[in-house]
């Protein structure tokens, strides 16, 4: 049955990247949304999982929090690690490292992959809970494609490699749920993950994906997208029980 469930993340995740696609000539209303929905995944979605899973504290602090601020600070260095490899190959300042938005699309894959072991988890434990996560991780793979399918573009990667990597991104979800046929993901390393997987994501929406949203456009109707992207995921949230 979740692997059945999965199949509809799959089709969600792939309309998802239609839509981002669909909409270039209006760029900076696609990346206002993007970092709004990355925004709200991270915020309503990730990191209350993350804390709810791996609530135990270390030297005061929840683990998933300490988790969150290192993958912020990871994704941090390995920028700025790429732009001084940028700049000693003579790379001009403005210009965007391919490297980065598949790197960013590639950890959105393993982000799904782990939506896909959360759906067949949740399926073994009852069929109430299967639903309820069932409809979070179809509606919000949504949310996935989209920002899978723009963060590989906005690096300059051609259409080929960002549409290879949404079809990734649309398969792994299906490819986790069958996983949990033969193991279960222990709760405490799931929640870690989700802790590190969104300071990561928010690095990027706060970092790179709202500045260039803004850099040419600032309009109330970019700000407006960002907000609607906060409010789709929350809507999700409370549709499907938190």
């Amino acid at each position: 049955m979740a692997v059945v469930v999965a199949l509809g993340a799959f089709l969600m995740t792939l309309f998802g990247g239609w839509v981002a696609g669909r909409v270039t000539d209006r760029r900076h209303l696609v990346l206002g949304l993007a970092g709004g929905l990355m925004l709200g995944v991270v915020g309503l979605d990730l990191l209350p999982e993350a804390l709810e899973a791996a609530g135990h504290e270390v030297f005061g602090v929840p683990e998933a929090l300490l988790l969150f601020v290192g993958g912020f600070l990871f994704a941090h260095v390995v920028e700025r690690l790429l732009a001084v490899r940028r700049a000693a190959h003579g790379v001009t300042a403005g210009e965007r490292v391919p490297q980065v938005g598949l790197t960013a699309a590639a950890a959105m894959v393993g982000h799904s992959l782990m939506d896909g072991v959360a759906l067949g988890a949740a399926f073994q434990v009852g069929g109430g809970m299967g639903a309820t996560v069932a409809l979070a991780v179809i509606t919000h793979d949504f949310a996935d494609g989209f920002n899978t399918y723009t963060i590989t573009s906005l690096y300059g990667n051609a259409r080929r490699k960002a549409l290879a990597m949404l079809v990734a991104d649309a398969v792994a979800p299906v490819l986790g749920a069958a996983s949990t046929l033969l193991f279960t993901l222990p709760e405490e390393l799931l929640g870690g993950y989700l802790g590190f997987f969104g300071g990561a994501l928010l690095y990027l929406a706060a970092a790179e994906i709202l500045p260039e949203a803004h850099h040419d456009h600032p309009a109330r109707s970019t700000v407006l997208c960002t907000a609607a992207g906060v409010g789709f995921i929350w809507l999700v949230v409370g549709a499907s029980g938190g």
